[in-house]
């Protein structure tokens, strides 16, 4: 029995329906947050992009999101450093760093609502950057990020 194809190849060999297919789904890169300067710690808000539908947990605007929000980040063009950015269980920093799927993830699980059931999703747990102060995105940091 071979290997799943996101252990036999890197990032960068991965196609693009590959490369789709790891995205859980939780919504977590969606969300505002900020890197500390001195410590390069970053911190969530629970504020979602306003394209973020807080149902699905998907883009409502996947395939126009960089002409619609253009500081979207482009996982894709992410460098080494960047890769920091993504929250510590989401699956294309898990493989950057050499590690294993977790075990609710679709492509393991093989269901999608995995990551919902296990409770790492941000299904309802979001408030769109349409509904919250902007001015004052500190006020929404999150302590831990489910």
């Amino acid at each position: 029995m071979s290997k799943p194809f996101w252990e036999m190849k890197s990032l960068s060999e991965m196609t693009d329906a590959e490369w789709e297919s790891l995205c859980d789904g939780c919504g977590r890169c969606c969300l505002y947050k900020f890197q500390d300067e001195d410590s390069d710690e970053m911190f969530f808000t629970n504020v979602a992009c306003a394209l973020f539908d807080a149902g699905t947990c998907r883009c409502s605007s996947y395939e126009k999101r960089f002409e619609t929000v253009p500081e979207c980040a482009d996982i894709r063009k992410f460098t080494n450093r960047e890769y920091q950015w993504l929250p510590e269980r989401c699956a294309y920093r898990l493989l950057f760093e050499g590690k294993k799927l977790k075990q609710w993830h679709p492509l393991v699980s093989g269901d999608p609502e995995s990551v919902h059931r296990a409770g790492v999703s941000m299904q309802g747990r979001v408030i769109s950057e349409a509904n919250a102060d902007m001015d004052n995105l500190e006020g929404y940091i999150i302590e831990e990020l489910i």
